[in-house]
């Protein structure tokens, strides 16, 4: 008969952690939770007025029936065919792009290590207007996004001569691999299919567009399964951070954590481009963003994916009521942000000294 003594005194675990369990505590930076509860108000608000604003918006008082699929007439058809599906990609995607850019830059020590510059988006981009165009009804568009983006990625690996290890080289490989994949989708649009160009016109910049459920659930989808994946390397991705070779003193084997951080990035570019077309800059400037919310180090997985998705909320908001501009497509409007963001960095560093 075994005896359990029960005043002995129940362990705590230290602050700054959060428990599960008496086996399992993860650390939780306190600017991390007032950061990402700061950007989940804002995305919150952003698609309220997604929802709410304009000549075809769902009055406030009716919006809790459409969200629980209760409205009738117009709001309906608006919240079901029209501003519904496309909030729900524009969350999915964006924080799919902030997910992906936040990992590529982690792996890569970078800060332009994002999809866009190293080629990925540029080449999921031209495997899906590829199999498009030339296989309609053979190959479905996301996996020509998928297969586009694993072969740019082949193509940056095998150029740089060292893999993703060296930043410079990368970059350099990148702009080189993108220019091919813009070359490419730009020759397939506009030389082999021309009257079928204006269809895709709107999709080469990126755009949020007539979306249905159907993509949103596509998107999702790889955001499920991608984000626990993420979330589970995210202290090897930390500890990497400070070099290979502490970080396999420390035993968090850092070559399967970044060969692993590269899957999950691809696969999560390529889900966002099938459906939105190469949306630019998101994957790049959400990572930055999030990591001077907090100041810390670390990938910030979880503050890049909310960034992510609150700034193509607002850039496609920007689409929808600005009315200088026929609904013009997002991905013009994140070019806009993105731009506008590098010269602020630029502008910053020149100020400090550093450039």
């Amino acid at each position: 008969m075994t005896v359990t003594d029960r005043t002995a005194p129940v362990r705590k675990a230290p602050r700054g952690y959060l428990t599960v369990g008496s086996t399992v505590a993860i650390p939780v930076r306190r600017a991390s939770v007032f950061a990402a509860a700061g950007l989940f108000v804002l995305l919150l608000a952003a698609a309220v007025a997604t929802l709410a604003w304009g000549r075809l918006g769902i009055d406030l008082a009716d919006l809790p029936a459409a969200l629980v699929g209760d409205a009738e007439g117009k709001d309906r058809f608006v919240f079901n065919r029209l501003r519904g599906p496309r909030l729900t990609v524009a969350i999915g995607v964006g924080a799919a792009l902030g997910l992906s850019g936040a990992l590529f830059q982690s792996v890569t020590r970078n800060p332009l290590g994002s999809p866009d510059v190293i080629g990925l988006s540029a080449g999921a981009g031209a495997g899906a207007a590829f199999c498009a165009l030339m296989f309609p009804d053979t190959v479905p568009v996301p996996v020509g996004a998928l297969i586009g983006a694993i072969l740019a990625m082949a193509l940056v690996y095998v150029s740089t001569g060292t893999g993703f290890r060296n930043p410079a080289r990368l970059v350099i490989a990148g702009i080189g691999v993108a220019a091919m994949g813009a070359a490419v989708t730009q020759y397939v649009v506009y030389a082999l299919e021309r009257d079928k160009a204006s269809v895709l016109t709107a999709y080469v910049n990126g755009s949020l567009t007539a979306r249905s459920w159907t993509d949103a659930t596509t998107v999702w989808l790889v955001l499920a399964a991608a984000a626990p994946l993420a979330a589970l390397i995210s202290r090897r991705l930390d500890i990497g951070e400070m070099g290979d070779d502490i970080a396999e003193g420390l035993g968090s084997e850092p070559k399967k954590a970044k060969t692993l951080a590269v899957l999950l990035a691809i696969a999560l570019s390529a889900a966002a481009v099938s459906v939105s077309g190469p949306i630019a800059f998101i994957a790049l400037t959400a990572p930055q963003i999030a990591r001077r919310l907090t100041r810390g180090s670390g990938p910030h997985l979880l503050l890049s994916a909310l960034t992510g998705g609150l700034l193509l909320v607002l850039a496609d908001l920007c689409s929808q009521q600005l009315p200088l501009f026929d609904d013009l497509p997002v991905g013009i409007y994140t070019m806009a942000i993105g731009g506008a963001y590098l010269g602020y960095l630029l502008v910053r560093e020149w100020r400090k000294g550093v450039l």
